[in-house]
């Protein structure tokens, strides 16, 4: 076993050059290793005896390249690590075997990921959700644009990173932060790459999709350029640099069917056709009162989407000698999304339902009711900056004593900008002619049956009625501009001394602080306008209908999804419609609008650590290992607003809030200390064996936007209340600024067999305690309503104290059979499982089980609670390989069963889950000369749609397709 921390005596270096220098002996004479091969610690020996006496031999190495050098670059990584850790790496720059980072830490045994029409994003490690784990980028924290503590990974570029690694258990010197584990992102440090380097990639991508349509996108392209360099000065300094550059330009179209995020518990006992079901008590259901789930709306959706990348990476390692090292790098990413969107929805799916089948859990089968219909057309523009770094700076004053610092910037901005357009299909048409099918109501409403049996429920409108007539769209005009802003910004520093120690059991002690500030701001301006029906308004809404109208953008909308029934609607072109009624392309939003739903949070962080690595025999095997101790210091300054607010009367017999203008600041401020001992050892029981344990205490904090004082107040109109008390029911607190951490005890066993450079077995237990929960929890709150306070119960998520359990294995292999006869002697394969299973409960924000904070009254659970956030008990992924000389390929595929999700930083949000998915994924690259290479790389293969369900699982919320991709690349090296 190789022990990174040994103390630097010139014997014990002199001796791990022998090492060293016999390892490469070794690999140079075994050129094709079988499993059942001669015991390396005898090949050692062997080598030993016919080694000269005089000291090293140095030995030429080949390089092995392309997906057999990443593999045995990742088992060499795993095998040196002082925790238990997967390692993705790639000797040489652009390596990865992945499109995306995501896609290649996916890969990896016990990661899962939310994947989507650009392939993985969110990753979960262990069945956990990715809110449970952290990501460092160059040993730091960085930012994204959601609001939560995962990492959009598809911000960087993969050709740009060397080493992704999964930290499964913790050490003190870690930054806290991962109860499932932390992810590590590396780029080359140039000195350390040692060598010149001149690299060209480019790539055309293909998306599936955008054949179905009329107005097609085309081939997208990603192109990128880096260059390492090494400087050798006549003092003895080193300099190296390295800059890489990306930009890409491609599409995602996708296609779904959807439904609206607020579901009802609706009376079973009611059959009501001309208004919306009723709900029924928690208590009442709890005794028997039958019910069933609906959502406000259900909603048809298709997407045309481009986006562009450009990003930006430098570092400068400089050793001016053998005392100081200083490091800088930079990042810098821009990203930009472009959407048409066009929606059919049902837009009032609680209306009139009868005729109802229901099963136990209160999911609809079939039914018939009468809906509002409505075409809205949208524009959706995106641009996420990532901008980082920092300065490191290392002091090496004798052999035994090495003291850094680390400062570190990290700011992510996000902003969303959308232009939405609404028609409601109307009793009267354009030419004021009775519209078919509209059965009631001033607008009209639509008789529908329902039926879940397919991928999607069927869904048929009255036959009398066309949803393809654009005349019949002349209702309920509302025009909606709205501007988001995400702002993520966090500073730290901290300073490391290390001691290591000439002898003695001790190899290296440890210490050091670390301080951060970590603000984030999520603004929210919104602007609806209603157009009057009649008069002026309806002359307005006439001339943009028929002005804006358009062809539907493809023929086969969710042709692939079984039980579909609407492939196409009426379709307005986004654009034209909004400026019809605008008046200009300008959003027109107020920059100085206090929304209650804004976050404004300020996170700071103090930790100091202490620890030890060290190296001996117990029971007569060689033992090392590292125990230590983290403190972590965590306050929070939260402010929010609350609007005052009047009740207008709609004149229809409905109701709906309005704020005045007039709004009161209020500052929340919380804070608490963890301490976090941790301890690994890895006993070597033989020279390729290896038995790993970990004992350790983990923290995870809540998404640093669910630390919000914000409120989700109904103030748009797009909800119409029948009272009062039903306006004020909605309002929910989009976070909590004193949540708690959630807290874990976690212990892990791992065997680890390394019988070549080649193979690898593993397999690993584990089990985490959670001292901690998630509850809904009633407080009382005081709303100015019609100049009078009014009080209101409004649920937050709050942390428990309640205890729950995750046990776990995990098994992964690698193995290359070089011993077969050639070519097969090319192949190989690597394979990763994890189980996992837990009790830890989610209850669900409104249908869950809630707590009054003051007298301790429990309201029961409608539904039923979920898990844990990304847990899925089964995760598998695999791949194949093939090396024939200069041509290799890989075939990928990967497992999650279902999983809840929750939703990023907003914790009023109903539970969601995901069903099973299955990708499969394909690679090739053929190397024409050492210079130049080609690639293909196709994904999703299988055509996986995403399917949710929501409040409970197996109740149909959204289905979502995107098609295969495709990826031709080149490459050219200097």
């Amino acid at each position: 076993m190789r022990h990174p921390y040994a103390a630097p005596s010139a014997k014990r270096a002199g001796a791990r050059s022998l090492r060293s220098a016999l390892a490469c002996a070794i690999a140079a004479s075994l050129t094709s290793v079988a499993w059942a091969q001669e015991p390396p610690a005898a090949a050692a020996e062997t080598a030993a005896a016919q080694a000269p006496a005089s000291g090293a031999t140095t030995l030429d190495q080949v390089q092995v390249t392309g997906i057999r050098g990443s593999i045995q670059s990742s088992i060499n990584k795993k095998r040196d690590d002082t925790v238990i850790s997967d390692v993705l790496s790639a000797e040489d720059i652009g390596d990865l075997p992945a499109p995306s980072l995501a896609d290649a830490i996916e890969t990896l045994t016990g990661a899962a990921s939310t994947r989507d029409k650009t392939g993985a994003s969110e990753i979960s490690i262990r069945g956990l959700g990715a809110f449970l784990s952290s990501t460092q980028f160059n040993g730091r924290e960085i930012t994204n644009g959601s609001g939560d503590r995962s990492v959009n990974f598809n911000m960087f570029p993969a050709e740009l990173i060397n080493t992704v690694a999964i930290y499964k258990t913790q050490r003190a010197d870690l930054i806290e932060g991962g109860v499932a584990g932390t992810i590590g992102l590396e780029t080359v440090k140039p000195l350390d790459y040692g060598k010149r380097a001149i690299q060209f990639d480019g790539r055309g991508s293909w998306a599936e999709y955008d054949s179905k349509y009329r107005d097609k996108d085309g081939i997208g392209w990603r192109g990128t350029a880096s260059y390492i360099d090494q400087f050798e000065f006549a003092n003895g300094g080193k300099l190296g640099v390295s800059i890489g550059l990306q930009a890409l330009d491609g599409t995602d179209p996708e296609e779904s069917m959807t439904s609206g995020s607020t579901w009802y518990a609706c009376d079973g006992t009611q059959n009501v056709r001309n208004a919306n079901c009723a709900e029924v008590g928690a208590n009442a259901i709890a005794n028997g009162a039958p019910y069933y789930l609906v959502p406000s709306s259900r909603i048809y959706r298709l997407k045309q989407e481009r986006n562009d990348r450009q990003s930006e990476f430098a570092a400068v390692q400089w050793k001016p000698n053998e005392v100081l090292e200083v490091n800088v790098d930079y990042e810098h990413t821009d990203r930009n999304w472009h959407e048409k969107r066009s929606d059919l929805s049902l837009s009032n799916t609680r209306r009139g339902i009868v005729d109802r089948q229901v099963d136990d859990n209160g999911v609809l089968r079939s039914y018939s009711g009468n809906t509002s219909i409505d075409s809205t057309s949208t524009l959706y523009d995106r641009n996420e900056e990532y901008t980082g770094g920092g300065l490191n700076i290392v002091l090496r004053p004798s052999v035994a004593w090495e003291i850094a610092t680390d400062l570190s910037y990290s700011h992510t901005v996000r902003e969303d900008t959308q232009r939405m357009t609404r028609l409601r299909a109307n009793a009267r048409d354009v030419n004021n002619a009775v519209v078919p099918g509209i059965s009631s109501g001033t607008t009209g409403y639509v008789n529908y049956d329902w039926d879940n049996r397919g991928d999607v429920p069927s869904i048929a409108l009255d036959p009398a009625f066309d949803v393809n007539d654009w005349d019949a769209f002349t209702g309920a005009a509302r025009v909606t501009s709205e501007e988001e802003k995400n702002d993520h910004r966090i500073r730290a520093g901290r300073f490391d001394v290390s001691y290591l120690p000439e002898d003695g059991l001790l190899t290296k002690l440890s210490f050091g602080l670390r301080a951060s500030q970590a603000d984030y701001r999520y603004f929210d301006n919104t602007i609806t306008t209603d157009i009057a029906s009649s008069g002026a308004g309806r002359a307005q809404i006439v001339a943009a209908n028929q002005t804006c109208r358009a062809a539907f953008p493809q023929d086969d909308f969710l042709d692939a999804a079984s039980g579909n029934t609407i492939s196409s609607w009426a379709y307005f072109d986004p654009s034209c419609l909004y400026e019809a009624f605008r008046g200009s392309s300008a959003t027109g939003v107020d920059p100085n609008y206090m929304d209650p739903n804004n976050v404004d949070v300020v996170e700071k962080t103090k930790a100091l650590f202490l620890m030890a690595d060290f190296r001996s025999t117990l029971f007569g095997l060689p033992v090392s290992g590292n125990m230590g101790v983290r403190w972590v210091k965590t306050d929070v300054r939260s402010q929010g607003v609350r609007a005052e607010l009047d009740l207008i009367d709609n004149g229809a017999g409905t109701l709906r809030l309005q704020p005045t203008g007039t709004y009161q600041t209020l500052v929340d401020k919380a804070g608490n200390d963890k301490l976090l001992p941790s301890a690994n050892a890895s006993f070597e029981l033989r020279d390729n064996l290896l038995l790993r344990l970990a004992g350790y205490r983990a923290m995870s904090r809540p998404d640093i936007a669910a630390l919000g004082s914000g409120r989700n107040v109904n103030l748009t109109g797009t909800e119409n209340f029948t009272s009062l008390e039903e306006a004020l029911a909605g309002i929910t607190a989009t976070g909590n600024p004193e949540a708690k951490p959630l807290m874990s005890w976690n212990g892990d066993v791992s065997l680890e067999w390394y019988p070549n450079e080649d193979s690898m077995l593993a397999g690993a237990v584990y089990w985490k305690q959670f001292n901690g929960g998630t509850e809904t929890a009633l407080f009382d709150e005081t709303f100015v309503v019609d100049g009078q306070s009014v009080t209101v119960p409004v649920p937050r998520q709050v942390t428990t104290d309640k205890k729950s359990t995750l046990t776990g294995f995990e098994l992964s292999a690698a193995h290359r059979f070089s011993y077969l006869p050639k070519p097969l002697d090319g192949l190989g394969f690597k394979l990763s499982y994890n189980y996992a299973d837990t009790d830890y409960e989610t209850q669900d924000p409104r249908l869950g089980e809630q707590v009054d904070a003051v007298t301790g009254t429990v309201i029961p659970a409608i539904v039923a609670p979920a898990g844990l956030s990304g847990f899925s008990r089964h995760v598998l992924s695999g791949s194949l390989y093939w090396e024939l000389g200069r041509f290799d390929m890989q075939a990928i595929g990967k497992y999650r069963s279902k999983y809840y999700q929750d939703f990023t930083g907003n914790t009023a949000q109903q539970n969601r889950y995901y069903d099973d998915n299955t990708s499969v994924d394909f690679r090739a690259r053929y190397r024409f000369t050492k210079q130049l290479s080609l690639s293909l790389e196709l994904m999703n293969l299988t055509n996986e749609p995403r399917v949710a369900s929501q409040p409970v699982y197996g109740n149909f919320r959204e289905y979502v397709s995107y098609g295969r991709r495709a990826y031709f690349g080149v490459r050219y090296k200097f």
